[in-house]
C-alpha cells in the first residue's frame, strides 16, 4: 500500500475506484433500509422503536472505526511521514464527526422511550460524547495556526492520545453498570441476535462503510487540490518578490 501513498497513484486509482464503491453503498443503504422497516420484526419488549438500531448500530461502529484509522494514519504521517497520511485523517474526522452525532442523536431518541429520559450520564454514552469532542477538537487545532504543518503535528498527537477512549467506549458496559446491553453482534461465541435482524444491521453497517470510503477519497482529491493551489500560490508571491528584489 505504500506506493499509493503518491498522489498522482493514489489520484488514478481514487477515479477507478468511486463507482465501484458509490453504487454498491447506495444498494447497500437503501437494503439495509428497506429489510429494518419492513421485513424485520419488531421487538418482542420495544416494539417498532427498535428499528432504530439500523441506523444508531452502524453509526456507533463507524465513529468508533474512523477514529481508529484516523489515529494510525496520523501515527504513520509522524513517524514515516507519508504524503497522504494527515490528509487522508483531515479527510476523515468530519465523517466520523457526523457519524458520532448521528449515534448521539438516534441514541437519544431511542432512550426516550426506552429509559424515559433524552439523556443520561451513562458511561457509554459519556465516552462516546468525549469522542465527539475529540472529532471537534482535532478538526479545530486544523484551523488554528497559519501553518498548515503545525496544525497536523497537533492534531495527530490529540488523535493518538485520543485513541484510549476507543476502548473504553467498547468495554464501558462489562467495566461498569450502565444501561446499554452488552454486546450482541460481535462477539466470540457468535452473535445472539435474530438473523431477521442481524441481517439488515450488517447490510446497513456495509453500506455505511463503503459510503464513508466514498465521500473519504472525495475529501482526500479535494484537500490535495487546496494544498497543491496554496503551494502554486506562495510559489507566484515568491517569484514575484524576488523579481520585484532584483
Amino acid at each position: 500500500m505504500k506506493k499509493y501513498a503518491n498522489p498522482a497513484r493514489f489520484n488514478r486509482l481514487a477515479t477507478k475506484l468511486i463507482p465501484w464503491l458509490a453504487w454498491p453503498a447506495g444498494l447497500c443503504i437503501s437494503l439495509g433500509i428497506f429489510l429494518g422497516l419492513f421485513n424485520s420484526p419488531p421487538d418482542y419488549q420495544q416494539g417498532e422503536t427498535v428499528r432504530i438500531m439500523y441506523i444508531h448500530v452502524p453509526s456507533a461502529w463507524m465513529a468508533l472505526f474512523i477514529y481508529t484509522t484516523m489515529s494510525i494514519a496520523c501515527a504513520s504521517g509522524l513517524v514515516w511521514k507519508h504524503p497522504l497520511a494527515h490528509i487522508s485523517a483531515r479527510a476523515a474526522a468530519p465523517i466520523g464527526a457526523c457519524f458520532t452525532f448521528l449515534c448521539l442523536l438516534t441514541g437519544s431518541l431511542w432512550g426516550k422511550p426506552m429509559w424515559g429520559a433524552w439523556w443520561v450520564w451513562d458511561a457509554r454514552l459519556t465516552s462516546v460524547l468525549i469522542l465527539f469532542f475529540l472529532y471537534l477538537g482535532f478538526i479545530a487545532l486544523h484551523h488554528a495556526f497559519d501553518d498548515p504543518a503545525r496544525g497536523e503535528r497537533s492534531a495527530a498527537v490529540l488523535a493518538i492520545v485520543g485513541i484510549i477512549n476507543v476502548p473504553i467506549i467498547k468495554f464501558s458496559v462489562d467495566w461498569w453498570n450502565t444501561l446499554h446491553q452488552p454486546a450482541s453482534v460481535l462477539k466470540l461465541s457468535g452473535p445472539e441476535i435474530h438473523s431477521t435482524m442481524l441481517y439488515p444491521l450488517l447490510i446497513m453497517a456495509t453500506g455505511f462503510m463503503l459510503y464513508f470510503s466514498v465521500i473519504l477519497i472525495l475529501r482526500m482529491r479535494t484537500l490535495m487540490l487546496e494544498r497543491r493551489i496554496r503551494i502554486m500560490r506562495i510559489n507566484n508571491i515568491y517569484q514575484t518578490a524576488t523579481t520585484e528584489k532584483n
